[in-house]
């Protein structure tokens, strides 16, 4: 789906309950996104072929997989494949790196393979134990000076940095004011506010207080992230927050033609079109065995508040080719692409 900007400067769509969700082009530094809905990097999840169908239904910015930033600097093949992009990719994807050491995150930063990125997003958010207590991701909310040298030390590297961070690492100790306002100071020129603390992982609703006191506190665009799955959703979360955007995490993997809806296109999409897409995307870089395991993940997660989801999924990693895995989609979504009714919820996976 084609963007066109100006009319986007314009355009406002009002979800089902009457919400109208302000959808507009938004610039960060040097770069002007076509849409103020972006889709969250999310690991195992966001590559190529995934950002290239989020951008197709109208996102206006996506992200790599989270890349460390040593495993950049070791030239190691896993890190190789998370910075491929596709054929007819939009320019302006950003890479997700994260790491502890402000010297590896700037050599990381001009590393050749992040040429093709124009935006280089830190991530100070993720919870995962492994991450955190390496000293990276959201353990560097309880370190205010390092995480001030890393954004400076990578905003010097001449890319457009950015920063997703969480407000605090426990309720009742929060830092998303005092943390926003030194992202900016250190030269981040965006920042992604995910309204939980670290040790609420992905559950619970978001301090829309502690996300509004983040935009308060900056001249920066702040997009704000965090139990968002529909544009009423959205809509809201602008309303309470005075957020520039949004981002989708969970909502894209459900239903990436959300990013569709808000450009004003209804419900309904073509499912096994889509995964049609993503598969001859994946094929040429990652072969049938890859493709199909991958694929079958996807497709349990476009089968999210389906009627008989747990069943159809089962049949699904059941596949080992690909043939296998187009009779059993035909049979599942049927002729038209729609699939059974709604009715069961499936699985989450992360935020950040």
């Amino acid at each position: 789906m084609s963007v066109n900007m100006e009319e986007g400067l314009q355009t406002v769509r009002r979800a089902a309950g009457g919400e109208a969700f302000p959808l507009r082009p938004l610039a960060i530094g040097g770069v002007v996104l076509p849409s103020n809905v972006f889709c969250a990097p999310l690991a195992g999840y966001t590559d190529f072929a995934f950002r290239k169908l989020c951008y197709s239904f109208g996102a206006g910015l996506c992200y790599t997989e989270m890349v460390s930033a040593k495993g950049l600097l070791y030239n190691g093949e896993g890190t190789k494949e998370l910075l491929l992009r596709g054929e007819g990719e939009p320019p302006q994807t950003a890479v997700q790196l994260f790491g502890g050491d402000a010297d590896i995150l700037r050599a990381a930063c001009g590393n050749e393979a992040l040429a093709p990125f124009p935006i280089v997003d830190i991530n100070m958010g993720c919870p995962v134990p492994k991450v955190y207590k390496n000293g990276e991701g959201s353990a560097l909310l309880g370190d205010l000076p390092r995480a001030e040298r890393i954004i400076s030390a990578c905003a010097k590297s001449g890319k457009i940095v950015t920063v997703k961070f969480r407000i605090g690492l426990e309720r009742g100790k929060y830092v998303a004011e005092e943390f926003a306002r030194m992202c900016e100071g250190a030269g981040a020129q965006a920042i992604a506010v995910h309204g939980r603390v670290r040790e609420a992982y992905y559950a619970g609703e978001p301090d829309y207080a502690q996300i509004a006191a983040a935009k308060n506190a900056v001249r920066i665009p702040v997009i704000a992230n965090g139990g968002i799955f529909s544009v009423a959703d959205a809509a809201a979360m602008l309303q309470k927050t005075g957020a520039d955007g949004v981002m989708l995490a969970r909502a894209a993997l459900y239903c990436p033609h959300l990013f569709a809806e808000f450009h004003g296109e209804g419900h309904g999409w073509d499912i096994p079109a889509a995964i049609a897409r993503q598969t001859a995307d994946m094929l040429p870089a990652f072969g049938e065995k890859r493709t199909v395991v991958h694929m079958r993940k996807m497709a349990a997660f476009y089968l999210h508040g389906r009627r008989g989801a747990a069943a159809a999924r089962r049949e699904l990693f059941a596949c080992d080719t690909l043939a296998q895995l187009n009779a059993r989609l035909a049979r599942i979504f049927g002729a038209d692409g729609q699939g059974g009714d709604a009715g069961e919820n499936g699985e989450g996976a992360s935020d950040d």
